[in-house]
């Protein structure tokens, strides 16, 4: 078990830098000066070197990179041209709102995509099989944003039962903050509650036609305990990498949704600072997306240990 997670956990370090490297050069491909963007068209050239020089853009790139790549291992992200602050703090304010948003929208999905997935499998070719079928097709078809602006006209607009957008903030009180999150986590949830009830029907199906289950039914245990009991802790472990793969999603999907509902979170920032040429804030936020995204999947691979003892990281 040790040998494995260290092996792993070298992956993990050589994907991440990877990924920095790739960013860091996509960065310096993308057209348009920093310095020009935050002095104008119009500003004077020797004012423009200085200011390349102030930010550190008039030195070779490897410089640059490796500058930053040191930081990285001291928890430094660089500093923001465009606010001026730390990127580190940058990300952790806009991570209370996108955090929690993405909690909400992964809760939503699990308690949608289970229990229907598990009613589906087990009212197989029935109609209520076929209703949920339909709409977890219908749930892969709708664009999130598409959902998020219908969410906002019925709840918003014409039941006023929810704001509709902004962030009235923790301080304010958590239940106001959660009003604020739930109309873009339902959105965010619903098409991910999709695709895991599919997931889920389909690996509870080919569970239950497994020969031992066969045998705990011929046992004359109730059915109740031979799906939950038995069939559905291993039919998990299919559910499971796909809702690991579904984070990298969510956390991407906050991009539009937090436009649409005008939250202050990672999604509007990365936008702003690409418009911006913010090149240290978008290099900081999808490295930290990466390395969420790989931790999880990390997280992901050491559980089904604990849903199949079957399973050995020897």
């Amino acid at each position: 078990m040790q040998a494995y997670v260290l092996r792993r956990l070298g992956v993990l370090i050589l994907t991440l830098l990877l990924i920095s490297i790739i960013v860091f050069l996509v960065m310096r491909v993308i057209p348009g000066d920093p310095a020009q963007i935050i002095l104008g068209t119009e500003a004077n050239p020797e004012i423009l070197a200085q200011v390349r020089e102030r930010l550190g853009l008039d030195r070779p790139l490897l410089a640059q990179y490796l500058d930053w790549l040191r930081g990285l291992f001291t928890g430094d992200l660089g500093w923001s041209f465009h606010y001026d602050l730390p990127v580190a703090s940058l990300i952790a304010s806009r991570l209370l709102v996108t955090g929690p948003l993405a909690a909400l929208a992964l809760l939503v999905t699990i308690i949608i995509a289970i229990p229907l997935g598990i009613y589906a499998a087990t009212h197989h070719n029935r109609p209520g099989d076929w209703g949920i079928m339909i709409f977890s097709q219908l749930g892969i078809s709708i664009p999130e944003f598409w959902l998020g602006i219908l969410l906002i006209l019925l709840f918003a607009v014409y039941a006023r039962w929810f704001p509709a957008g902004g962030f009235t903030g923790w301080g304010e009180g958590p239940l106001g903050a959660l009003r604020s999150l739930l109309l873009p986590a339902l959105a965010l949830g619903f098409v991910r509650a999709a695709v895991i009830t599919r997931m889920t029907r389909s690996s509870l199906l080919e569970v239950l036609g497994e020969e031992y289950v066969r045998t705990a039914r011929g046992k004359g245990l109730a059915e109740r305990v031979v799906i939950y009991k038995h069939a559905l802790r291993n039919s998990l472990i299919s559910v499971v990498t796909v809702l690991g793969l579904q984070l990298g999603g969510l956390l991407a999907g906050t991009i539009i949704i937090e436009s649409v509902f005008y939250l202050p979170g990672m999604g509007r920032l990365v936008i702003l600072a690409i418009s911006q040429r913010d090149l240290p804030v978008v290099q900081g936020i999808v490295l930290f997306i990466a390395a969420v995204i790989i931790l999880v999947n990390f997280l992901v691979d050491l559980l089904y240990g604990l849903l199949d003892p079957r399973i050995r990281y020897d």
